[in-house]
């Protein structure tokens, strides 16, 4: 049996993910999809646009046979433990076959040559990396930097084409390149699989057809919906983006609930700052020393979540990098979390969101196969999980309920608890 594993969020649903679903399914001959989807926070540092019961179930009716939640310790994190996080979820289930994702380059062949080589590591790299760290360049364009110089030349087993620092600029591809690197170390039978991303890059934010209604040929990006939307555009305004049973979804969760975005904590977070200020945020995931003393430093300059990221944002700190800190900060996500995280090689449970009703046989093959638990009621969860796993399932429920107390803030209805929330079953 062949079975594809996808890592997405889904923020939101739109042509380009339906597209990878169906290409992907078609190219490797799946039987079953399973998706590992991030749930109320995105590995950029923001919440979700939409819940995850939402993104879940238009997975779900676009194509996806089960949805599993990627924790939020790994879901919130960079890019290296977002990718080490996933991959041991999918492998440890014991099932998948393929890991299929999308990426600018298209070129599976290319990517697991820079993955082997940056496992690898050869000193003269290192020396070329910390030089341009040195520099204030950003790790990753100080990475792109320092593995440009092997271009056109041999580097232990490896040979690079010209490109290889364009590659290495472009989010998907550094994203598929920490996939294949955590599939080499974990010695995985996962199959790493391509499909070339087509229509708007990730980051670009254009969506002019959406406003005059005239439907573009080619998808457009998750950020570019998520835009047109802050700015007010009506949810019918993106309809042509986005498979016709995501945008119902959208649509009907829009007139219920608020959408959520980074700003929406602002009030949170700066709570959090003043009253954390005496002992400083070093102690927090990814917060550096220099980037702990920045944030205290420029406090009394805040306004708002996405303006104090402007504010601190330096050529070795991007946007994305301090968005992910604060958020971490918010949440209480602590360096000592990963190394439980790590301790526990990553996964200790895999948590179902929701799934098809024909897809049945797959949930048995799991729970056969899989090495760690299968949750389907959040309720009982503690009592099938070992006590070391606490952690990570605590900073799960809580990151989730600080999400619906902003998603139904002034609707006059109580946000629905974690634990009453029912599996998406189609």
């Amino acid at each position: 049996m062949s079975i594809n594993g996808i890592i997405a969020e889904y923020n939101p649903f739109h042509n380009g993910h339906k597209y990878q679903l169906e290409e992907s399914r078609r190219l490797t001959n799946a039987d079953h999809t399973i998706v590992v989807m991030s749930g109320s926070f995105v590995q950029r540092g923001a919440p979700a646009l939409a819940d995850k019961h939402i993104r879940t179930e238009m997975a779900l009716r676009c194509g996806a046979d089960l949805v599993l939640e990627l924790p939020a310790l790994y879901a919130t994190a960079s890019s290296e433990y977002f990718a080490a996080g996933a991959v041991a979820l999918l492998d440890k289930l014991g099932v998948a076959t393929h890991l299929c994702f999308g990426s600018e380059c298209g070129d599976v062949g290319q990517l697991e040559r820079i993955a082997a080589f940056l496992l690898e590591e050869p000193l003269w790299y290192s020396a070329a990396l910390k030089q341009f760290l040195k520099q204030g360049l950003s790790y990753p364009d100080a990475r792109a930097r320092a593995i440009s110089t092997a271009a056109c030349r041999e580097a232990g087993t490896h040979t690079f084409s010209e490109d290889c620092a364009s590659i290495l600029c472009s989010p998907n591809n550094i994203l598929g390149i920490d996939y294949i690197k955590e599939i080499i170390k974990r010695k995985s039978r996962l199959i790493p699989f391509t499909i070339k991303r087509i229509g708007a890059g990730y980051h670009d934010d254009a969506i002019s057809s959406a406003v005059s209604g005239v439907s573009l040929p080619s998808p457009v990006s998750a950020l570019a919906i998520r835009r047109t939307l802050q700015e007010g555009e009506s949810a019918a305004s993106i309809r042509p983006h986005m498979p016709r049973e995501a945008a119902l979804l959208l649509e009907s969760c829009l007139a219920q609930n608020r959408t959520v975005y980074a700003d929406d904590l602002s009030g949170i977070l700066y709570y959090k700052l003043l009253t954390e200020r005496e002992q400083g945020y070093e102690a927090y995931l990814d917060v550096s020393r220099d980037l702990s003393n920045r944030i205290l430093g420029s406090l009394n300059r805040f306004t708002g979540f996405q303006a104090f990221c402007d504010l601190l944002k330096t050529k070795a700190f991007t946007h994305t990098r301090i968005s992910r800190c604060l958020l971490h900060i918010l949440l209480g996500i602590k360096k000592t979390d990963m190394e439980y995280g790590r301790a526990l090689d990553y996964i200790p449970y895999a948590r179902v969101l929701g799934f098809r009703r024909s897809a049945a046989p797959l949930l048995g093959q799991i729970k056969n196969c899989s090495s760690v638990p299968l949750i389907t009621k959040a309720a009982d969860t503690k009592k099938s999980l070992p006590p070391e796993a606490d952690r990570l399932w605590e900073l799960d429920i809580l990151t989730s309920e600080i999400y619906k107390g902003i998603a139904y803030g002034g609707t006059g209805r109580p946000a629905p608890h974690e634990f009453s929330t029912p599996l998406v079953i189609l």
